[in-house]
């Protein structure tokens, strides 16, 4: 059973930082591209970054380019997400995503 869980927000302060976690398990971590979403209140879903199987590779939103960054520890199946600079339109809960499986989210919320 495929299983993601999410962990690492919190409220914070425009400008600040947070580290947001992914622990997988139920399939093999280290052979799929995965990727982190978000869902703002009252909007769809939005495409935040997106990693390869072996981590040398990844892609952003032009929303968080060169604030955010993506990576991933295959010895411990865990997706990270470095969230820096943080503004309040980046208030969203954060999921992690493999294929159309994703977590429960944890929610980041920004404000002064």
């Amino acid at each position: 059973e495929v299983q993601l869980v999410e962990s690492g927000g919190g409220l914070v302060q425009p400008g600040g930082s947070l580290r947001l976690s992914c622990a997988a398990s139920g399939f093999t971590f280290n052979t799929y591209g995965m990727k982190w979403v978000r869902q703002a209140p009252g909007k769809g879903l939005e495409w935040v970054s997106t990693i390869n199987s072996v981590g040398s590779a990844t892609d952003y939103a032009d929303s968080v380019k060169g604030r955010f960054t993506i990576s991933r520890d295959n010895a411990k199946n865990t997706l990270y997400l470095q969230l820096n600079s943080l503004k309040t339109e980046d208030t969203a809960m954060y999921y992690c995503q493999f294929s159309q499986w994703r977590g429960q989210g944890t929610q980041v919320t920004v404000s002064p």
